[in-house]
């Protein structure tokens, strides 16, 4: 940075210096600034000066230099110790604020204010990759029949009312052969989903890394609807809305809550959504 100025007494990069030129400033009156070299000099300079600090918070250098200027007009910069100082530690808020401002899509007057500044940056919805009632908290409700509550239940008292984890297990594959899946392919997949519930801790976020887990889908062989429709069927649809329903609970739970399969064969809607997403092998032509 050429920090030399070209007229003499205008040393402006000092405390003292910058001190004396801002009060000449003040004391020429109106148009000073336009017509002093030393003014342009020092907006140069001040561009310069915070050009980095301007990018850090993605501005052009002469915004920064700008709100330099309306600051160094300032009774404060003028009288100060150290104008530079007071100079910087404005500047530095200005960039703060204009990069709140655009990222909250208002003015940087509000972005100034903590009431509207402690809100996050606007999003788009399509910049989730979820939908919004998946993620956001307003639409999250609680599961009475959390997994907690369920662990409890079965080594309770009432133990022997419900099925064993292993028996659900072996009760979900074999609902699933029956509703047209092949043998092999049912008792892996079943299997895999429960193995990724047991390490996940929750029904809704084994539903979500399973949903996403493409390699693990590649292994088993498993076609994406069958197995988006899979996941929905063993672990329940994590729309919160359906959380108390037949659909959200899944036919792990109900299965663990003491449902059997003569029960869940009744159920008409999850047959008829197992039986579809069953994998339709080609036949082979001789």
């Amino acid at each position: 940075m050429n920090t030399k100025p070209r007229h003499p007494g205008a040393d402006y990069t000092t405390s003292q210096g910058l001190r004396s030129l801002l009060t000449r400033l003040h004391e020429a009156g109106p148009g000073a600034w336009e017509r002093d070299p030393a003014a342009q000099e020092l907006m140069a300079f001040a561009a310069e000066k915070y050009a980095a600090l301007a990018r850090k918070h993605g501005l052009d250098p002469w915004e920064a230099a700008s709100a330099a200027f309306d600051v160094m007009r300032t009774r404060s910069a003028r009288e100060a110790v150290d104008p530079w100082g007071v100079i910087t530690h404005a500047v530095r808020i200005t960039c703060i604020a204009e990069e709140r401002a655009t990222g909250l899509l208002c003015s940087v007057h509000q972005a100034r204010r903590p009431h509207f500044s402690c809100f996050h940056d606007a999003e788009r919805l399509s910049d989730r990759e979820n939908q919004l009632d998946e993620y956001h908290q307003a639409f999250q409700t609680t599961d009475p029949h959390s997994d907690d509550e369920i662990t409890e239940d079965v080594s309770g008292p009432e133990a022997r009312a419900c099925m064993s984890a292993s028996s659900a297990v072996e009760d979900a594959i074999a609902l699933v052969t029956m509703l047209g899946w092949p043998p092999a392919m049912a008792r892996h997949t079943v299997e895999h989903i429960c193995a990724a519930l047991i390490k996940a801790g929750s029904r809704h976020t084994a539903y979500e890394n399973l949903r996403r887990d493409q390699h693990s889908r590649a292994l088993l062989d498993v076609p994406g609807r069958s197995w988006t429709a899979m996941l929905r069927a063993l672990l329940g649809s994590p729309h919160p809305a359906l959380a108390s329903t037949s659909a959200g609970r899944g036919v792990l739970l109900r299965l663990l809550l003491g449902e059997t399969l003569p029960v869940l064969l009744h159920d008409d809607d999850l047959v008829l959504a197992i039986s579809l997403a069953a994998p339709r092998r080609p036949h082979r032509h001789d």
